[in-house]
């Protein structure tokens, strides 16, 4: 079993930053490869980046790629997803989850999940 917890996000316009974190506790975290996800309201939820145990392969959704950076210090139990240009369709509740195996974009193939945190992204 492993624990998620997210903090970071906020409101923000569009154009701004934010960097979002989630702190793991209960099992080793490097064993877990480490997604976020996102969903806005009203739609499916959805894969936005993810990372093997180690940081050796990163994905990111295609309208994320060059905006968005997920990175993880194994020595915190900490993963990170840092936010540039945002836009306000990037307006959702993020999550964190772990597995273990190599990173997915399935949110079925997650079975730990933190509790998620909003980012509002003003125009």
């Amino acid at each position: 079993q492993v624990q998620l917890v997210e903090s970071g996000g906020g409101l923000v316009q569009a154009g701004g930053s934010l960097r979002l974190s989630c702190a793991a506790s209960g099992r080793t975290f490097s064993s877990y490869s480490m997604g976020w996800f996102r969903q806005a309201p009203g739609k499916e939820r959805e894969s936005v980046a993810a990372i093997t145990w180690n940081g050796g392969n990163i994905y990111y959704l295609d309208p994320v790629k060059g905006r968005f950076t997920i990175s993880r210090d194994n020595a915190k139990d900490t993963v990170y997803l840092q936010l540039n240009s945002l836009k306000p369709e990037d307006t959702a509740v993020y999550y964190c989850a772990a597995r273990v195996g190599g990173p997915s974009g399935a949110t079925y193939d997650y079975p730990y999940w933190g509790q998620g945190t909003q980012v509002t992204v003003s125009s």
